[in-house]
């Protein structure tokens, strides 16, 4: 779908400033006379630099998704306007990579434009933004609509649970685990080999895209060098009108001589050396990498994204050790999680992290899209 020139609005607001937020934004045909699509989102707690800043990156996604080759951007924050265009600097560390992020979008169209205008033209993308708002007060579910046919609701409710005291907007981490391959079909181990994804796998990355793109909201996809994830990640960003971004930490663990084996054959080959590998994390298979090895770098993965993402969602195409890990950071829970969570091929995990430390996990080994 093409739709040449359109014009996005766009808001966000926060009661307390810090404190309830949320955004709006709206994507106008070119003669700003039909709405083809609507996007709001309840931040949590964020400050209103921030919640305007998410309604541009929001508005110039869904412009994307749209097929838009010029973009028209209206929004009554002087700020936000006087950034993108250039004319002033950006100071604060929370605005520079919301900043960065909005001006990413922004280089897929061949124009845009910034401009001002007073909040009674706005009217639109204020109302979105204070619906969002009531939801973060009430701590309610996300809400997304568009003028085309609904896509299913949100996997995840955007505000921190009421009781929580963490502060801020988190990054919000869809961690979406490869399709299937020859080696998961087997059940083997399946570490740094590079199996493509079998017919089955391509459908079920498939599946998992279209799933993604009628979410919307997704600031950027981010996946492990290992080619299955790529395959996968690349289905998603097509659908999302979005680049893929390879991080190599988010790789899978290192499973050395025991790389094609399956569990019995891994087994049989070390029974003593495997018995310890399966309670203790400090062990690595013959050659191999341990979980403590592979929590250190997911660690780094985490800084790394929370850093370059700050406040935003994002998509992180991964596989089953490095998605039960920052799992298991959001939750601050023992080893034992990694024995004992199973995790579905392209199943769909949700993880949130806050600028102030605070984490929260939202979803779990979710395939409904399958």
């Amino acid at each position: 779908m093409s739709v040449g020139r359109v014009v996005v609005e766009a808001d966000g607001g926060s009661r307390g400033n810090p404190g309830p937020a949320g955004y709006g934004a709206v994507v106008f045909d070119s003669a700003h006379g039909t709405v083809l699509a609507e996007r709001k989102e309840s931040l949590g707690v964020a400050t209103n630099n921030v919640a305007e800043y998410r309604g541009l990156i929001a508005g110039l996604g869904a412009a994307a998704e749209l097929g838009a080759s010029a973009v028209e951007v209206r929004m009554d924050s002087k700020l936000v306007v006087e950034q993108m265009s250039g004319r002033w600097k950006v100071k604060h560390p929370d605005m520079i990579p919301l900043q960065r992020r909005a001006a990413d979008l922004a280089g897929q169209f061949q124009q845009v434009t910034y401009t001002w205008i007073p909040r009674a033209e706005n009217a639109h993308a204020d109302r979105l933004a204070n619906e969002a708002m009531d939801a973060a007060e009430g701590a309610s579910s996300p809400t997304l609509s568009s003028a085309t046919p609904s896509p299913a609701p949100a996997p995840s409710s955007p505000a921190a649970p009421g009781w929580m005291d963490a502060h801020g907007a988190p990054t919000r981490m869809l961690l979406l685990r490869h399709g299937q391959t020859a080696l998961s079909v087997d059940r083997r181990y399946s570490g740094r080999g590079n199996p493509s994804l079998t017919e089955l796998g391509q459908a079920q990355a498939g599946g998992a895209a279209k799933r993604l793109a009628g979410r919307g909201g997704i600031a950027a996809v981010v996946s492990s060098p290992l080619g299955r994830a790529q395959q996968t990640a690349a289905a998603a960003a097509e659908a999302l009108g979005l680049r893929v971004t390879v991080h190599e930490g988010l790789t899978e663990t290192d499973f050395g001589k025991w790389e094609g084996l399956t569990f019995a054959e891994a087994a049989a080959r070390d029974p003593e050396l495997h018995r310890s590998w399966l309670s203790d994390t400090s062990v690595r298979p013959p050659s191999g990498e341990s979980f403590d090895e592979v929590r250190e770098r997911i660690e780094q993965v985490r800084e790394d994204l929370t850093s370059s993402y700050s406040g935003s969602t994002i998509l992180v195409v991964t596989h089953v050790t490095p998605i039960k890990t920052l799992l298991q950071l959001a939750l601050a829970a023992g080893p034992s999680l990694l024995y004992k969570l199973h995790l579905d091929l392209a199943s769909l995990s949700i993880a949130e992290f806050y600028p102030d430390g605070g984490s929260s996990v939202r979803l779990v080994n979710d395939t409904s899209h399958l």
